[in-house]
Protein backbone atom coordinates (compact mmCIF):
# COMPACT_ATOMS: atom_id res chain seq x y z
CA UNK A 1 0.00 0.00 0.00
CA UNK A 2 3.02 2.32 0.07
CA UNK A 3 2.48 3.13 -3.60
CA UNK A 4 -1.23 3.87 -3.19
CA UNK A 5 -2.49 7.43 -3.44
CA UNK A 6 -1.89 8.86 0.04
CA UNK A 7 -4.60 11.61 0.20
CA UNK A 8 -7.25 9.13 -0.91
CA UNK A 9 -6.06 6.65 1.73
CA UNK A 10 -6.33 9.40 4.37
CA UNK A 11 -9.85 10.15 3.11
CA UNK A 12 -10.75 6.45 3.35
CA UNK A 13 -9.42 6.44 6.92
CA UNK A 14 -11.53 9.48 7.84
CA UNK A 15 -14.61 7.84 6.35
CA UNK A 16 -13.90 4.67 8.33
CA UNK A 17 -13.68 6.76 11.51
CA UNK A 18 -17.02 8.37 10.59
CA UNK A 19 -18.56 4.90 10.40
CA UNK A 20 -17.57 4.27 14.02
CA UNK A 21 -18.84 7.69 15.14
CA UNK A 22 -22.13 7.13 13.34
CA UNK A 23 -22.57 3.70 14.93
CA UNK A 24 -22.10 5.29 18.35
CA UNK A 25 -24.63 7.96 17.38
CA UNK A 26 -27.15 5.32 16.34
CA UNK A 27 -26.99 3.83 19.83
CA UNK A 28 -26.81 7.00 21.95
CA UNK A 29 -28.77 9.60 19.94
CA UNK A 30 -32.53 9.11 19.67
CA UNK A 31 -33.20 11.95 17.21
CA UNK A 32 -34.77 11.02 13.87
CA UNK A 33 -35.30 12.52 10.42
CA UNK A 34 -38.26 11.16 8.46
CA UNK A 35 -38.38 8.11 10.70
CA UNK A 36 -34.68 7.17 10.67
CA UNK A 37 -31.80 8.10 12.96
CA UNK A 38 -29.99 11.33 12.09
CA UNK A 39 -26.79 9.24 11.97
CA UNK A 40 -27.93 6.80 9.28
CA UNK A 41 -27.02 9.12 6.41
CA UNK A 42 -23.46 9.84 7.65
CA UNK A 43 -23.05 6.08 8.23
CA UNK A 44 -24.07 5.21 4.67
CA UNK A 45 -21.96 7.96 3.09
CA UNK A 46 -18.98 7.04 5.27
CA UNK A 47 -19.21 3.40 4.20
CA UNK A 48 -19.67 4.23 0.49
CA UNK A 49 -16.80 6.71 0.34
CA UNK A 50 -14.44 4.59 2.46
CA UNK A 51 -14.91 1.75 -0.01
CA UNK A 52 -14.68 3.89 -3.14
CA UNK A 53 -11.77 6.16 -2.16
CA UNK A 54 -9.81 3.09 -1.05
CA UNK A 55 -10.44 1.50 -4.45
CA UNK A 56 -9.49 4.73 -6.24
CA UNK A 57 -6.27 5.01 -4.19
CA UNK A 58 -5.24 1.58 -5.48
CA UNK A 59 -6.38 2.28 -9.05
CA UNK A 60 -4.40 5.51 -9.43
CA UNK A 61 -1.23 3.69 -8.37
CA UNK A 62 -1.72 1.36 -11.37
CA UNK A 63 -1.80 4.12 -14.00
CA UNK A 64 1.32 4.35 -16.15
CA UNK A 65 0.52 7.55 -18.06
CA UNK A 66 -0.28 10.98 -16.66
CA UNK A 67 0.87 10.09 -13.16
CA UNK A 68 1.17 13.71 -12.02
CA UNK A 69 -2.28 14.62 -13.35
CA UNK A 70 -3.83 11.51 -11.80
CA UNK A 71 -2.22 12.35 -8.44
CA UNK A 72 -3.75 15.82 -8.48
CA UNK A 73 -7.12 14.47 -9.60
CA UNK A 74 -7.08 11.95 -6.75
CA UNK A 75 -6.20 14.71 -4.30
CA UNK A 76 -9.09 16.89 -5.54
CA UNK A 77 -11.43 13.89 -5.25
CA UNK A 78 -10.26 13.21 -1.68
CA UNK A 79 -10.77 16.85 -0.67
CA UNK A 80 -14.15 17.03 -2.40
CA UNK A 81 -15.36 13.82 -0.73
CA UNK A 82 -14.15 15.00 2.69
CA UNK A 83 -15.90 18.37 2.36
CA UNK A 84 -19.08 16.79 0.97
CA UNK A 85 -19.41 14.20 3.72
CA UNK A 86 -18.32 16.76 6.31
CA UNK A 87 -21.25 18.98 5.34
CA UNK A 88 -23.63 16.02 5.49
CA UNK A 89 -22.35 15.05 8.94
CA UNK A 90 -22.61 18.64 10.19
CA UNK A 91 -26.26 18.86 9.19
CA UNK A 92 -26.97 15.44 10.70
CA UNK A 93 -25.39 16.46 14.01
CA UNK A 94 -27.56 19.59 13.94
CA UNK A 95 -30.63 17.41 13.48
CA UNK A 96 -31.62 18.78 10.08
CA UNK A 97 -31.49 17.89 6.40
CA UNK A 98 -28.47 18.26 4.11
CA UNK A 99 -29.56 17.54 0.55
CA UNK A 100 -32.68 19.21 -0.91
CA UNK A 101 -32.89 21.63 2.06
CA UNK A 102 -34.42 24.95 0.91
CA UNK A 103 -34.53 26.65 4.32
CA UNK A 104 -33.59 30.30 3.77
CA UNK A 105 -33.76 31.24 7.45
CA UNK A 106 -30.86 29.07 8.66
CA UNK A 107 -27.42 30.65 7.98
CA UNK A 108 -25.59 27.31 8.38
CA UNK A 109 -27.83 25.63 5.81
CA UNK A 110 -27.42 28.60 3.46
CA UNK A 111 -23.64 28.19 3.73
CA UNK A 112 -23.59 24.40 3.32
CA UNK A 113 -26.07 23.88 0.47
CA UNK A 114 -23.72 25.48 -2.13
CA UNK A 115 -20.89 23.33 -0.70
CA UNK A 116 -22.98 20.18 -1.24
CA UNK A 117 -23.96 21.21 -4.78
CA UNK A 118 -20.41 22.16 -5.75
CA UNK A 119 -19.05 19.00 -4.14
CA UNK A 120 -21.27 16.73 -6.22
CA UNK A 121 -20.24 18.41 -9.47
CA UNK A 122 -16.54 18.40 -8.50
CA UNK A 123 -16.59 14.68 -7.76
CA UNK A 124 -18.44 13.97 -11.00
CA UNK A 125 -16.02 15.98 -13.17
CA UNK A 126 -12.95 14.40 -11.54
CA UNK A 127 -14.52 10.96 -11.94
CA UNK A 128 -15.10 11.59 -15.67
CA UNK A 129 -11.49 12.69 -16.22
CA UNK A 130 -10.10 9.67 -14.36
CA UNK A 131 -12.38 7.38 -16.39
CA UNK A 132 -11.07 8.88 -19.64
CA UNK A 133 -7.47 8.46 -18.46
CA UNK A 134 -8.08 4.80 -17.63
CA UNK A 135 -9.65 4.19 -21.04
CA UNK A 136 -6.55 5.61 -22.70
CA UNK A 137 -4.15 3.09 -21.19
CA UNK A 138 -3.78 -0.50 -20.06
CA UNK A 139 -3.19 -0.52 -16.32
CA UNK A 140 -2.84 -4.32 -16.04
CA UNK A 141 -3.68 -7.57 -17.83
CA UNK A 142 -6.77 -7.90 -20.06
CA UNK A 143 -9.11 -9.20 -17.32
CA UNK A 144 -8.16 -6.59 -14.73
CA UNK A 145 -8.10 -3.79 -17.31
CA UNK A 146 -11.62 -4.68 -18.44
CA UNK A 147 -12.85 -4.85 -14.83
CA UNK A 148 -11.40 -1.41 -14.10
CA UNK A 149 -12.79 0.18 -17.25
CA UNK A 150 -16.26 -1.30 -16.89
CA UNK A 151 -16.31 -0.57 -13.16
CA UNK A 152 -15.36 3.07 -13.66
CA UNK A 153 -18.01 3.36 -16.34
CA UNK A 154 -20.61 2.04 -13.91
CA UNK A 155 -19.35 4.32 -11.12
CA UNK A 156 -19.60 7.32 -13.42
CA UNK A 157 -23.17 6.35 -14.29
CA UNK A 158 -23.85 6.00 -10.57
CA UNK A 159 -22.71 9.58 -10.00
CA UNK A 160 -24.78 10.88 -12.91
CA UNK A 161 -27.99 9.33 -11.60
CA UNK A 162 -28.28 11.73 -8.60
CA UNK A 163 -27.73 14.68 -10.95
CA UNK A 164 -30.58 13.38 -13.11
CA UNK A 165 -33.05 13.06 -10.27
CA UNK A 166 -32.13 16.53 -8.96
CA UNK A 167 -33.12 18.16 -12.25
CA UNK A 168 -35.66 15.74 -13.73
CA UNK A 169 -38.53 16.96 -11.58
CA UNK A 170 -38.99 19.04 -8.45
CA UNK A 171 -41.21 17.93 -5.57
CA UNK A 172 -41.45 20.88 -3.18
CA UNK A 173 -42.94 20.15 0.23
CA UNK A 174 -42.44 20.91 3.91
CA UNK A 175 -41.19 18.33 6.43
CA UNK A 176 -40.24 18.35 10.10
CA UNK A 177 -36.63 17.95 11.21
CA UNK A 178 -35.32 16.39 14.44
CA UNK A 179 -35.65 19.73 16.24
CA UNK A 180 -39.33 20.09 15.42
CA UNK A 181 -38.71 22.84 12.86
CA UNK A 182 -40.65 22.91 9.62
CA UNK A 183 -38.16 22.68 6.75
CA UNK A 184 -39.02 23.40 3.09
CA UNK A 185 -37.58 20.81 0.69
CA UNK A 186 -37.35 21.12 -3.10
CA UNK A 187 -36.70 17.48 -4.01
CA UNK A 188 -36.64 13.95 -2.58
CA UNK A 189 -35.07 10.56 -3.23
CA UNK A 190 -38.27 8.88 -4.30
CA UNK A 191 -40.41 8.76 -7.42
CA UNK A 192 -44.11 8.63 -6.67
CA UNK A 193 -43.37 9.08 -2.97
CA UNK A 194 -40.56 11.65 -2.50
CA UNK A 195 -39.91 10.69 1.12
CA UNK A 196 -40.66 6.99 0.86
CA UNK A 197 -38.64 4.72 3.11
CA UNK A 198 -38.96 1.47 5.02
CA UNK A 199 -36.41 -1.07 3.78
CA UNK A 200 -34.19 -2.41 6.59
CA UNK A 201 -30.69 -0.89 6.86
CA UNK A 202 -30.77 1.00 3.53
CA UNK A 203 -34.14 2.71 4.24
CA UNK A 204 -34.91 2.63 0.52
CA UNK A 205 -38.54 3.24 -0.34
CA UNK A 206 -41.09 0.45 -0.08
CA UNK A 207 -43.90 2.70 -1.35
CA UNK A 208 -42.42 4.03 -4.59
CA UNK A 209 -39.35 4.26 -6.79
CA UNK A 210 -36.04 5.25 -5.21
CA UNK A 211 -33.06 6.48 -7.23
CA UNK A 212 -30.70 5.63 -4.38
CA UNK A 213 -31.04 2.01 -5.51
CA UNK A 214 -29.38 2.33 -8.97
CA UNK A 215 -27.00 4.93 -7.50
CA UNK A 216 -25.74 2.38 -4.97
CA UNK A 217 -25.55 -0.56 -7.40
CA UNK A 218 -23.74 1.43 -10.09
CA UNK A 219 -21.30 3.16 -7.75
CA UNK A 220 -20.07 -0.12 -6.29
CA UNK A 221 -19.98 -2.11 -9.52
CA UNK A 222 -16.22 -1.66 -9.71
CA UNK A 223 -15.72 -3.50 -6.42
CA UNK A 224 -17.94 -6.36 -7.63
CA UNK A 225 -15.98 -6.72 -10.87
CA UNK A 226 -12.63 -6.56 -9.07
CA UNK A 227 -13.79 -9.36 -6.76
CA UNK A 228 -14.86 -11.41 -9.80
CA UNK A 229 -11.45 -10.85 -11.41
CA UNK A 230 -9.61 -11.87 -8.25
CA UNK A 231 -11.78 -14.98 -7.85
CA UNK A 232 -11.10 -16.07 -11.43
CA UNK A 233 -7.36 -15.56 -10.95
CA UNK A 234 -7.47 -17.70 -7.80
CA UNK A 235 -9.46 -20.45 -9.54
CA UNK A 236 -6.94 -20.51 -12.38
CA UNK A 237 -4.51 -22.32 -10.10
CA UNK A 238 -6.91 -25.30 -10.01
CA UNK A 239 -8.49 -25.14 -13.48
CA UNK A 240 -6.22 -25.17 -16.51
CA UNK A 241 -8.80 -23.64 -18.85
CA UNK A 242 -8.84 -20.49 -16.70
CA UNK A 243 -5.11 -19.90 -17.02
CA UNK A 244 -5.62 -18.19 -20.35
CA UNK A 245 -5.88 -14.46 -19.57
CA UNK A 246 -8.19 -13.98 -22.55
CA UNK A 247 -10.69 -16.47 -21.12
CA UNK A 248 -10.75 -14.68 -17.78
CA UNK A 249 -11.21 -11.36 -19.60
CA UNK A 250 -14.23 -12.77 -21.47
CA UNK A 251 -15.76 -13.99 -18.21
CA UNK A 252 -15.20 -10.58 -16.63
CA UNK A 253 -16.93 -9.13 -19.68
CA UNK A 254 -19.89 -11.45 -19.06
CA UNK A 255 -20.06 -10.28 -15.45
CA UNK A 256 -19.85 -6.64 -16.54
CA UNK A 257 -22.63 -7.21 -19.07
CA UNK A 258 -24.89 -8.81 -16.48
CA UNK A 259 -24.18 -6.18 -13.82
CA UNK A 260 -24.78 -3.33 -16.27
CA UNK A 261 -28.07 -4.95 -17.20
CA UNK A 262 -29.01 -5.13 -13.52
CA UNK A 263 -28.25 -1.42 -13.07
CA UNK A 264 -30.34 -0.60 -16.15
CA UNK A 265 -33.29 -2.61 -14.83
CA UNK A 266 -33.30 -1.08 -11.34
CA UNK A 267 -32.90 2.41 -12.85
CA UNK A 268 -35.89 1.80 -15.12
CA UNK A 269 -37.82 0.36 -12.19
CA UNK A 270 -37.13 3.38 -9.98
CA UNK A 271 -38.04 5.80 -12.77
CA UNK A 272 -41.46 4.16 -13.03
CA UNK A 273 -42.11 4.83 -9.33
CA UNK A 274 -41.74 1.17 -8.34
CA UNK A 275 -40.12 -0.12 -5.16
CA UNK A 276 -37.18 -2.49 -5.48
CA UNK A 277 -38.98 -5.15 -3.42
CA UNK A 278 -42.29 -4.85 -5.29
CA UNK A 279 -41.39 -5.55 -8.95
CA UNK A 280 -44.16 -5.93 -11.51
CA UNK A 281 -44.28 -8.40 -14.39
CA UNK A 282 -42.40 -6.10 -16.76
CA UNK A 283 -39.53 -5.62 -14.28
CA UNK A 284 -39.29 -9.35 -13.60
CA UNK A 285 -39.29 -10.07 -17.34
CA UNK A 286 -36.48 -7.55 -17.93
CA UNK A 287 -34.48 -9.03 -15.06
CA UNK A 288 -35.04 -12.55 -16.40
CA UNK A 289 -33.78 -11.43 -19.82
CA UNK A 290 -30.61 -10.01 -18.25
CA UNK A 291 -30.02 -13.24 -16.32
CA UNK A 292 -30.64 -15.37 -19.42
CA UNK A 293 -28.26 -13.38 -21.63
CA UNK A 294 -25.58 -13.37 -18.93
CA UNK A 295 -25.96 -17.11 -18.34
CA UNK A 296 -25.81 -17.90 -22.06
CA UNK A 297 -22.70 -15.81 -22.71
CA UNK A 298 -20.99 -17.22 -19.63
CA UNK A 299 -21.86 -20.81 -20.56
CA UNK A 300 -20.63 -20.34 -24.13
CA UNK A 301 -17.36 -18.84 -22.86
CA UNK A 302 -16.79 -21.68 -20.37
CA UNK A 303 -17.57 -24.41 -22.92
CA UNK A 304 -15.36 -22.82 -25.57
CA UNK A 305 -12.51 -22.44 -23.10
CA UNK A 306 -12.91 -26.06 -21.98
CA UNK A 307 -12.78 -27.34 -25.56
CA UNK A 308 -9.71 -25.24 -26.31
CA UNK A 309 -7.94 -26.56 -23.21
CA UNK A 310 -8.83 -30.14 -24.17
CA UNK A 311 -7.37 -29.67 -27.65
CA UNK A 312 -4.21 -28.08 -26.28
CA UNK A 313 -3.43 -30.94 -23.89
CA UNK A 314 -2.64 -33.64 -26.55
CA UNK A 315 -0.67 -31.11 -28.60
CA UNK A 316 1.45 -30.16 -25.60
CA UNK A 317 1.98 -33.83 -24.78
CA UNK A 318 3.09 -34.64 -28.36
CA UNK A 319 5.45 -31.68 -28.35
CA UNK A 320 7.06 -32.90 -25.12
CA UNK A 321 7.42 -36.44 -26.55
CA UNK A 322 9.01 -35.19 -29.77
CA UNK A 323 11.42 -33.07 -27.76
Amino acid sequence: MKSWHRPLLVCAGLMSALILVSLVGLVTDGRTLLGESVWVKPLKFGFAFALYTGTLAWLISKLTRGRRLSWWLGTVFALGATVEVGAITTQAARGTFSHFNADQSDPVTLALVPVLTTGVMTLLIVQLIIAVMVLAQRAAGPALTLAIRAGLGLATAGMLIPVYWMVAGLHPRTVTDANGARIPMYQGHGIGDPDGHGMPLTNWSVTGGDFRVPHFFALHGIQVLLVVTAALAALAARHAWLRDERVRARLVGCAALGYSGLVAVVTWQAGRGQSLIHPDTATLAALAAVVAVTALTTTWTVLAAGRAATLRTPLMASERNST
